[in-house]
């Protein structure tokens, strides 16, 4: 077989592209901005400038950095290109027509799915940083969806540890307290809407606790990095090989 070198492409192999937002985080294992949560080679792409700040109180102005650095992936190779705040997804739609490779910046994008899939009479329990920034309504309208009543949405900005470190940015973080809290938010959820179906987190530093949120309510948890995961078994098929 023969390789053929791209111009101007410095690596190669890395199919999923992650658009990061300017913060100052501790991203462990199992967060969207830490290599070893995928079992295959990720390349990420700082967005300068795009803060937290900017990103929870929905900034449009900050498109022409996303889009800058969503060209830079694409010019290095990757095959799809998602985001690590969930609230980029008022940029989805624009974003999606500048690139030539799929676009899924939020995690919110899988709520069509998740409500397809579960019983029509459920709810979607959707844990999100701050629901001060990100009701059903606004989720409603920029995914288009002309009912929202089947969406529980609640943040955690009323949790301390959470709070200061993904909200405030103090530069690191309890994982266990974190854990705790979420799991404390998700039973309350449950206790407050019999209804439940499933769980969705919003944000991309809560998939290290998606497993707590499944141990404290014995129902389907989605969050970013199982629609990384699902895209980039789109992107990147396998061979099969075995015998009858």
């Amino acid at each position: 077989m023969i390789y053929r070198a791209r111009q101007g492409q410095a690596s190669y192999g890395e199919a999923i592209g992650i658009l990061l937002l300017d913060t100052y985080t501790p991203f462990i294992p199992g967060d969207v901005g830490n290599a070893t949560t995928y079992p295959f080679p990720v390349r990420f792409q700082k967005v300068p400038g795009f803060t937290v700040e900017r990103a929870i109180r929905k900034d449009p102005t900050a498109f022409d950095s996303l889009l800058a650095a969503a060209l830079e992936l694409e010019s290095q190779g990757v095959r799809a290109i998602t985001g690590d705040c969930g609230y980029m997804l008022i940029h989805q739609q624009e974003l999606k027509k500048r690139v030539n490779v799929p676009v899924f910046l939020s995690s919110l994008l899988q709520i069509p799915f998740i409500t397809g899939i579960i019983g029509s009479d459920k709810k979607l329990a959707v844990i999100c940083a701050d629901s001060r920034q990100m009701s059903p309504e606004i989720i409603g309208e920029f995914l288009g969806l002309e009912n929202t009543q089947h969406l529980v949405v609640r943040g955690m900005q009323d949790c301390p540890s959470f709070s200061a470190a993904i909200l405030d940015e103090i530069g690191w973080l309890d994982a266990a307290q974190i854990e705790r809290e979420i799991a404390a938010k998700a039973k309350q959820m449950m206790e407050n809407e019999s209804q439940i179906g499933a769980f969705l987190l919003e944000c991309s530093c809560l998939p290290p606790y998606s497993a707590a949120i499944l141990d404290a309510v014995g129902l389907p948890v989605f969050d970013y990095v199982s629609m990384i995961n699902y895209v980039y078994s789109a992107v990147v098929k396998q061979s099969f090989h075995g015998f009858m």
